[in-house]
């Protein structure tokens, strides 16, 4: 198994319990609000002081109110009982006001709410319509991550190092999109059955009908997920997402994320040949994203030293 580094120091998956009540946590001036795509762990968050607003997971006749109290391990064990193919539905912009009006009250001068992109999902609308209900309450900045899962969580955590380093709210904004400036976010898919019922392809949608054999490579690129490689094999696939990790500039840290997947020991193998296990987390993938791209799927976020070059 990967040698993990310490739970404070990576991005991890969300527990059970909802991270809104997970305590006082750091009580900066400037707080932070995302949504529970960002898979980020609750005890993390909860030290953090970072305020989370869900989105509504459904699982055939089971409601949010039963799956919200799921951890990742019990939700994909539930998907492999049921037929059904799980849903999920963004948060109300009253949930993200209820969210920053508790702030406020909590002594907060400002929030900074990163959100899952606005290109796959009504969550980032929904927080811009709450922040402008309690306008004259905080001063809120809403940031597009146009990412998800942990990749939108390293841009979550960037920002928070900025508030805990005393950045105003203008500061912590930058923060966030700055971190988002130098992250990758790829996944290796077993079954395409999810994503082409969710209809969360972008441009590569249209390829996919004569292509239902491949074992796709997607890349979330502008905030939209896309077709990066068309791999027929699994093992032909996690071998092209490992390259990945070798390309592209010096990394930081590295995150893996899987949902339920038999072999991402062996995936973790291949980029430990050329990352630094210190380097790397491994976690469970969460409910919000693991319903689109279904079982088996392994997910990297990737972040460079410096930007891409242009």
């Amino acid at each position: 198994m990967p040698e993990h580094v310490p739970a404070a120091d990576r991005p991890q998956v969300l527990g059970r319990s909802d991270a809104r009540f997970a305590g006082p946590g750091t009580k900066t001036p400037i707080r932070l609000v995302t949504d529970s795509a960002a898979d980020l762990d609750f005890q993390v968050l909860g030290e953090r002081g970072v305020r989370v607003v869900r989105l509504d997971v459904r699982l055939g006749k089971i409601g949010p109110e039963t799956t919200s109290k799921w951890s990742p391990e019990e939700f994909w064990q539930n998907c492999a009982r049921y037929p059904e193919l799980p849903e999920t539905s963004a948060p109300s912009p009253g949930a993200f006001a209820e969210a920053f009006t508790e702030l406020a009250d909590d002594g907060a001068e400002g929030v900074v709410c990163v959100t899952l992109s606005s290109k796959l999902s009504a969550t980032y609308q929904a927080a811009v319509l709450g922040a402008s209900n309690v306008a004259d309450r905080i001063e809120v900045r809403v940031v597009d991550s146009l990412f998800a899962t942990v990749a939108e969580g390293i841009v979550v955590l960037d920002a928070c190092a900025a508030a805990e380093a005393g950045g105003d709210l203008e500061a912590v904004a930058a923060a966030a999109l700055s971190s988002g400036e130098r992250i990758g976010l790829y996944g290796a898919l077993a079954s395409l059955d999810n994503l082409r019922k969710s209809g969360r392809l972008g441009s590569a949608q249209a390829v996919l009908g004569g292509l239902l054999d491949i074992k796709p490579v997607l890349e979330v690129k502008n905030g939209l997920l896309e077709l990066e490689s068309r791999p027929r094999t699994r093992s032909r696939s996690l071998e092209y997402l490992a390259s990945k990790t070798r390309a592209g500039g010096e990394l930081e840290r590295l995150a893996i994320v899987h949902a339920a997947a038999g072999d991402v020991d062996t995936f973790v193998e291949l980029v430990a040949a050329s990352v630094p296990r210190d380097r790397i987390s491994v976690d469970l993938l969460g409910p919000v994203i693991g319903a689109h791209v279904g079982q088996g799927t392994i997910a990297v976020a990737e972040k460079r030293t410096q930007p891409p070059s242009t």
